[in-house]
């Protein structure tokens, strides 16, 4: 799957996080992650957004993602959303 525009999917409101996605024209997956609780969490909500770009099979993307407490399953959602909005159909 390539992206091929910006996207973003979430909210910056309690309990959300919003994730935008861009072409990564260097290639690879590169993510930017900031957290209010980056100390407790930071490493698994990394984990889960690398795991569900590796699972859509996306390469050559940006991820910046701004956490404020999501659970995992919205952080997945959100990274499936914002994925599908920036691929060109």
């Amino acid at each position: 799957m390539k992206i091929t525009k910006v996207a973003k999917a979430g909210t910056l409101e309690s309990n959300d996080i919003l994730i935008m996605v861009m072409p990564n024209e260097d290639g690879g997956i590169e993510l930017e992650l900031e957290s209010i609780v980056m100390k407790q969490f930071g490493e698994q909500i990394r984990k889960v957004i690398l795991d569900k770009i590796k699972a859509m099979g996306v390469e050559d993307i940006t991820i910046k993602a701004q956490d404020k407490g999501a659970l995992d399953y919205a952080i997945e959602a959100r990274v499936e959303t914002a994925v599908k909005r920036a691929v060109s159909e």
